[in-house]
């Protein structure tokens, strides 16, 4: 007896293409459009159903809209993949090029543009042709746009079969729709050659544009606004009829409408000298772009960064329109912080009392980042308004009276740039500054601080106890705060000599031997050379007179503004930089992705398998693969340096011994004094003055002390051997050069 066995391996499921593929071949034509529904739908969450592709072309002949729709959008998807099988349906487009309805004449051409297969370009001349010629204006419009794209793939055939020429005429097309649609095809085609002007733009056509400015879609309009702000204007009144006629476009609902408009307002506005136009033109504008501020905050902040530029070049457009630019509670920061730098640029005299107590609301926040740029913004508009300056100080000391750590510390730093623009004029809040020491944390503001002692160390009493107090964890600071820290301290020192020898004294000491941040020690020696051979001069340099800072200049610089009021409503505008410096000069389509994708993958990858395995792979040849050696054995470069060692009597390790050898070979007779004396024969004078100079001070056995665990360092740090560093100190004490401390002491 037999027993029966459960079959695992075979199932009645014949899985979903297979099921589709049924469907798709059904007697009734509702269940095939179904199962085309089900393809593009499969299609559209990323599964493959390209294997249903002869099934889904049966489908093409059709009288049904929706259902040719749906083939045609397959078709697109999957041309690059099926290039052979899409020949097979030539015939029925060059049939739907010539159906009676437009619909299906428009549709035919623009999928045969978007196959983007070669083999079909042979195909789409002659429909072309004809839909460039047709009655309906919807077909003309979709063919000029297939032009464009024939011109991508062949710029050559679509010459030769004077295509370009046919879209160059309908530009003149009484339908304001297909002259649209020409403009923005002559355009692509400009870019893709711009060796090429194919597309000029002379007074004639100025016109024809302006006049089907007024019935085209939003997008239409926007392609003809950009292109009359390329025309050059032959003189003052063309530029008024233009502006003149653009002007009703700052009506409109779309906000790329509205900018697209300013845009050649702005450039045509260059060209007009009657000053009356030119201010009547700027209260029109001023309306649009504040309605624009009424948009979501992703639209807001595009018409903020493009506002920035239009006020940077026409600071009177806004100029009374200062509270629409104030913050709302539930503005997104990035919006928030744009329309900070937008008041700074509207601050004048006439307004900053309003926005002064705005900013001080604003520096109330919870937004850490909004309340440092608020505090910020306090210190811009003192140093730009020169009387409304002690207003300022004012509001920055009642910040400061919080006691809010983060709001305290921006206003030091505030601070110190308002000292910088106006010296000596503002001492008196010096004491209210010093007694928030305890609160800095941060190296911005402890170095502002810092600063303001040095600088006006002669007004501070206790200057060196505040000093002190820094110096305490001198080495644990953070670079920006050490070097402020040794030229207040040089500062202190030039200013009350006799007070604040030790002082300058340790911390040139520490900053010369225990730091290691070159920038540190090469301050601090230039210091110390200073002080060593002339006192005098040292306090011209150091003390002497800086230049007061002028008003800063946020916008970007007058040329790229030039170039980037060409580039209004565009992404060039949103970032402030031409587009040249974020595209790189490509068009980044399908097709170019694609391409820079394969470019990539055919790289030489070090981690790949031998060449063998991966033919094998290619070739879907497994069984081969248990045949191959993953791990082939490479073969070994062999080093230059190696070589070059062997035939030269072995350079490498020469080189590797060059410290050993200099030093059994060559033995050196340099004093204790180490490499300071190198350093110092940089200025052409030995380092015993710089011992010298110390010698009288109040400690010299302790400051002998110092300056040996400063040759030993130096030593160490050099390479100097033991030998040396037990030589006698003979040739220093012979030395009598004369003290140059001796007349600030």
């Amino acid at each position: 007896m037999s027993l029966s066995r459960p079959k695992f391996f075979t199932t009645n499921k014949r899985g979903e293409n297979y099921e589709l593929k049924s469907e798709l071949n059904s007697e009734y034509r509702h269940h095939r459009k179904d199962a085309v529904k089900k393809v593009i739908a499969n299609m559209t969450v990323g599964k493959d159903v390209s294997g249903l592709f002869p099934d889904v072309l049966k489908n093409m002949q059709t009288e049904d809209l929706e259902l040719k729709k749906l083939v045609y959008l397959y078709l697109m998807n999957y041309a690059k993949t099926q290039p052979e099988l899409v020949i097979l349906a030539v015939n029925t487009f060059v049939k739907d090029s010539d159906d009676p309805n437009p619909l299906i004449r428009a549709l035919a051409i623009r999928t045969m543009g978007c196959l983007r297969v070669d083999k079909i370009i042979d195909y789409l001349t002659e429909p072309l042709r004809k839909c460039l010629k047709d009655e309906n204006p919807y077909v003309r419009k979709t063919a000029a746009v297939c032009v464009a794209k024939l011109y991508d793939l062949n710029p050559e055939l679509a010459v030769e079969q004077d295509f370009v020429n046919s879209v160059l005429e309908m530009v003149a097309d009484v339908n304001p729709m297909v002259v649209a649609n020409a403009v923005i095809a002559l355009t692509d085609i400009n870019e893709a050659t711009p060796d090429r002007n194919v597309f000029e733009i002379d007074t004639n056509t100025s016109n024809k544009l302006l006049h089907a400015l007024n019935e085209c879609t939003e997008w239409g309009q926007i392609a003809i606004l950009t292109a009359i702000g390329d025309y050059k204007v032959s003189g003052p009144k063309e530029a008024e009829s233009i502006c003149d006629r653009v002007m009703p476009r700052l009506q409109h609902a779309n906000g790329a409408v509205v900018l697209s408009a300013i845009k050649v307002l702005m450039i045509n506005m260059k060209h007009i000298r009657e000053e009356s136009f030119v201010k009547s033109m700027c209260r029109k504008m001023a309306p649009p772009l504040v309605t624009l501020l009424s948009s979501p905050p992703e639209v807001q902040y595009i018409a903020l960064r493009n506002i920035s530029l239009i006020l940077q070049k026409r600071p009177e457009v806004l100029s009374n329109e200062i509270r629409v630019f104030f913050c709302k509670y539930n503005d997104p920061p990035y919006v928030k912080l744009e329309k900070l730098e937008i008041m700074i640029k509207l601050c004048n005299d006439r307004n900053v009392d309003q926005l002064l107590s705005e900013l001080k609301e604003y520096a109330n926040e919870v937004d850490v980042d909004f309340v440092r740029k608020s505090v910020h913004a306090i210190g811009r508009c003192a140093i730009k308004i020169d009387e409304a300056a002690e207003r300022c100080i004012n509001v920055l000391l009642d910040l400061i009276n919080t006691g809010v750590s983060y709001v305290v510390q921006e206003a030091i730093v505030v601070i110190k740039d308002i000292f910088r623009k106006y010296p000596h004029k503002y001492e008196g809040i010096i004491p209210t500054l010093c007694e928030n020491l305890e609160a800095l944390d941060e190296p911005e503001a402890k170095g502002s601080l810092i600063w303001i002692i040095g600088e006006y160390a002669e007004r501070i009493d206790n200057a060196d106890d505040l000093i002190n107090i820094f110096l305490e964890n001198f080495k644990e600071e953070n670079p920006q705060v050490q070097l402020q820290l040794l030229t207040a301290t040089v500062k202190l020192f030039l200013k009350k000599p006799n007070e604040n020898q030790d002082l300058v004294q340790r911390i040139l000491q520490t900053a010369t031997t225990e730091c290691d941040n070159a920038d540190i020690r090469d301050r601090a020696y230039v210091y110390w050379r200073l002080l060593s051979t002339d006192p005098q001069a040292a306090k011209a340099v150091v003390l002497s007179e800086k230049p007061p800072i002028a008003g800063e200049n946020d916008g970007v610089s007058p040329a790229l503004l030039e170039t980037l009021l060409y580039d209004i409503g565009t992404l060039a505008s949103v970032y402030h930089k031409p587009a040249e410096t974020f595209i790189a000069g490509k068009k980044f389509g399908a097709d170019n992705v694609n391409k820079s994708m394969a470019e990539h993958t055919e790289e030489e990858d070090i981690n790949a398998p031998p060449p063998q395995i991966q033919a094998a792979i290619k070739n879907n040849d497994i069984g081969n693969l248990l045949d191959l050696d993953w791990d082939a054995p490479t073969e070994t470069p062999t080093s230059p340096i190696m070589n070059d060692g062997q035939q030269q009597g072995g350079s490498l390790s020469d080189l590797l011994s060059i410290g050993n050898s200099e030093a059994q070979t060559s033995p050196r007779t340099n004093n204790n004094s180490g490499n300071i004396d190198d350093i110092m024969s940089l200025f052409n004078s030995p380092t015993s003055g710089v011992q010298q100079s110390f010698a009288n001070s109040p400690n010299p056995p302790q400051y002998q002390q110092q300056q040996n665990v400063m040759n030993d360092f130096t030593n160490d740090l050099f390479g100097s051997s033991p030998i040396q560093q037990q030589q006698p100190q003979q040739q220093q004490q012979n030395n009598t050069t004369k003290d140059p401390f001796a007349d600030l002491f």
